[in-house]
């Protein structure tokens, strides 16, 4: 497959790679400038060359992709005995990062307010899993890169999440409401943690909480109610714009800061300093 047809159907599937084009090419080298590679976790595409070089392309790109660095990349390559090439040029490598989310969400609830904020949350440059325990709530088209989740043992995805995601719990029941909340808590590795719920529904969890021995820091990072407060309303497009609106806020102003969002290993975000209280209230 050619680099350009898979970097299409990757994209199709929210899978994110990293391109490696030859920009600059001195003396003899195996491939030409304007050369590309893609590079996934698993698989690559195309070539630039073979050899050591390739293979440092690869190790480089991989890393990226392991960090979810959103941000290009040039790196210049002696073709010498330091990479056990003997072509005795020079090359320079773009790395550019493609299709990584900004962030990756789990939804729990496939009520009303989580039908109209998925498929906000599916525009955006994110990666979503979907989750409930009812088949039947879920609408029959599922937006495109949404990943719908299935489980009667909904406190199970928890811990499937990868360090540094986004939590927004949102279902129809109040205990699992408290159960998810506590699982996800007692991780404390979140970027973002959102719970549907008025000031009276924090006001008691935060009681059960800590009748429970969780930390009144930790309790705090909770986001409840969520949204943005300038968003006002109780219809569900309503609060989810006013939802969607903080995420964006979240991973925009952690973006590229290594004491949040995604690169911090422990999900340490001040998200309480950076959005404002909402004032709404909501059940």
């Amino acid at each position: 497959m050619s680099w350009i047809s898979a970097l299409s159907e990757l994209q199709q599937q929210g899978q994110p790679c990293v391109l490696v084009t030859i920009i600059e090419e001195r003396g003899s080298t195996p491939r030409n400038a304007g050369s590309k590679m893609l590079v996934t976790a698993e698989r690559i595409f195309e070539t630039i060359g073979g050899g050591h070089l390739e293979y440092k392309a690869m190790e480089l790109a991989r890393e990226m992709l392991a960090t979810r660095s959103q941000n290009t990349r040039l790196e210049r390559f002696s073709l010498g005995a330091s990479l056990g090439q003997c072509c005795g040029g020079a090359t320079v490598l773009l790395f550019e990062p493609m299709g990584q989310p900004q962030a990756q969400i789990a939804v729990f609830g496939a009520g009303h307010v989580g039908r109209a904020l998925v498929p906000l949350l599916a525009s955006l440059p994110c990666k979503v899993r979907w989750i409930d325990s009812r088949e039947s709530e879920f609408p029959e088209l599922i937006p495109a890169g949404v990943e719908k989740v299935v489980n009667e043992e909904v406190l199970d995805e928890v811990e499937r999440m990868p360090t540094g995601s986004y939590f927004i719990v949102m279902t129809h029941n109040h205990p699992l409401d408290l159960e998810l909340t506590a699982a996800i808590l007692k991780r404390n590795d979140f970027t973002y943690y959102g719970l549907i719920g008025s000031q009276t529904k924090r006001a008691k969890f935060e009681h059960r909480l800590r009748d429970r021995g969780f930390d009144a820091a930790v309790v705090a990072r909770m986001r409840c109610p969520m949204g943005l407060a300038e968003v006002k309303g109780k219809l569900p497009v309503e609060i989810a714009v006013s939802v969607a609106g903080e995420v964006i806020a979240t991973y925009n102003a952690t973006f590229g800061s290594k004491e949040g969002g995604l690169e911090n290993n422990k999900g340490e975000a001040t998200v309480s300093k950076l959005l404002p209280v909402s004032r709404r209230t909501r059940t």
